[in-house]
């Protein structure tokens, strides 16, 4: 069964109701973790999920809302006993930095600790990550303060489509990935420097012909009906607001 389950939904000041955004995408071969906020444990556990059984990480791009809970997951994984590898995907840039910060917690050093194998994504143009007969997952590098990847998940079996714009303002690589998905996750957070409003975002789900429209990364404490509205002033297929634990069926 394919599934997405946004763990978080918050932009990068987060409240009680709204985690930072990351999510885990599931497949009957794969159970894949997108950024790594706040505590994966904790959030993982919310959703029911085995933190051990995650396959893959993606790492979007190295900004504190998205990659300060990596020290922990590792140190989670570790302590639980996992043994099997941990393959990490993300851009150059993002994935330099991450070993840094690793390091600085010495985790080569751990005894009987888990491989961890890292996959550099160049970014320039849309490519495979990864693909096996269940799902195909291809980013793209996108428009935001740093590097950074937006994300598009195919899942083989059913045909259904979802792009994750990630952070980013309106840009020709976000229109590329979402082109004709069932589900567009485009962030909100409002129109500035590397960054997209609810209204760009339906912008973006129009030009890319996308079905539907989850907005996420939006401020904390911005009504859900003003989002909307801003939205279908472009985009006239339905609009939803995202929220923690949501699960968005792809079977």
């Amino acid at each position: 069964m394919g599934k997405i389950i946004l763990l978080g939904t918050s932009a990068a000041i987060p409240t009680e109701e709204a985690d930072f955004t990351h999510l885990v995408v599931i497949s009957p071969n794969r159970t894949v973790l997108i950024d790594t906020s706040s505590n994966p444990f904790t959030s993982l556990h919310k959703a029911e999920i085995e933190p051990k059984g995650i396959s893959d990480l993606i790492l979007t791009h190295f900004h504190p809302d998205h990659v300060s809970g990596l020290p922990l997951l590792m140190m989670g994984m570790w302590l639980t006993g996992r043994k099997t590898a941990l393959d990490v995907y993300g851009l150059d840039y993002t994935l330099d930095r991450a070993r840094k910060m690793l390091d600085l917690f010495n985790i080569s050093d751990w005894p009987d600790s888990f491989p961890v194998n890292y996959h550099p994504f160049r970014g320039d143009k849309s490519d495979f990550l990864f693909e096996d007969k269940e799902i195909r997952i291809l980013g793209s590098e996108v428009k935001h303060l740093i590097p950074t990847m937006g994300l598009r998940f195919e899942f083989m079996k059913s045909g259904k489509t979802l792009a994750y714009s990630c952070d980013t303002e309106p840009c020709p690589a976000v229109i590329s990935l979402a082109k004709n998905v069932d589900i567009l996750l485009h962030e909100s957070s409002g129109k500035s420097k590397g960054h997209s409003s609810a209204e760009q975002a339906g912008e973006v789900a129009a030009k890319a012909g996308a079905k539907s429209l989850y907005l996420i990364h939006y401020p904390a404490g911005k009504q859900a009906g003003e989002l909307i509205t801003e939205a279908r002033k472009k985009f006239t297929g339905e609009v939803f607001v995202a929220r923690d634990l949501q699960v968005l069926p792809m079977d």
